[in-house]
């Protein structure tokens, strides 16, 4: 691992136990094991670092969205495979789900990183959800708030998860993908 990767591996870590709003840049310099020198020679703020930490999870989100994705399978096949990596991708990456979850909804967040939306998985979710309504079986609204409706839905079973209200097994993966599909089919 390198400096870069240790500072916005730290950084999350520290957003992770303690909030974004309270981790200092002393803390980060603590926690990576680097000094302010290393530091700002890649990043030129705290919210550049942020930014950069946000960015990385959400791209991590995005490439396990599309893992093993078959763009040839039928509508309801595509619309569960992704939703059930974005289910194991919150699973098995709790602080970068967290992290992207909460910043996406910030109001200090810049535009061009809310506009990370516009990326591949999140163009392929609003094919399925286009293409469905063309079809008749998922409901006419807008696709963004199906996606947002669908989103919602796993973001807080897995909130439930990971404080231990439930296990997330095989069979509560397939309720809650159903869940998802019910909200917005017609």
């Amino acid at each position: 691992m390198g400096k870069r990767e240790d500072i916005t591996d730290a950084t999350l870590d520290l957003i992770d136990e303690l909030g974004l709003q309270s981790v200092t840049i002393a803390q980060i310099l603590k926690k990576a094991k680097v000094g302010s020198g290393t530091l700002f020679n890649y990043f030129r703020t705290k919210d550049e670092l942020v930014h950069e930490v946000y960015r990385l999870a959400r791209n991590k989100m995005g490439y396990s969205l599309l893992e093993g994705y078959d763009s040839t399978a039928s509508l309801y096949e595509r619309f569960t495979s992704l939703h059930r990596n974005r289910i194991r991708f919150g699973m098995k990456y709790r602080k970068e789900f967290l992290f992207s979850d909460s910043y996406s909804f910030s109001p200090y967040i810049p535009p061009e990183l809310r506009n990370m939306d516009e990326s591949g998985e999140i163009q392929e979710i609003m094919s399925v959800l286009s293409e469905g309504q063309k079809q008749g079986l998922i409901r006419d609204m807008d696709a963004k708030l199906c996606h947002q409706i669908t989103y919602g839905i796993v973001a807080s079973v897995l909130k439930g998860y990971y404080i231990q209200k439930y296990d997330l097994d095989e069979k509560r993966e397939k309720e809650t993908l159903e869940a998802c599909w019910k909200a917005i089919k017609l």
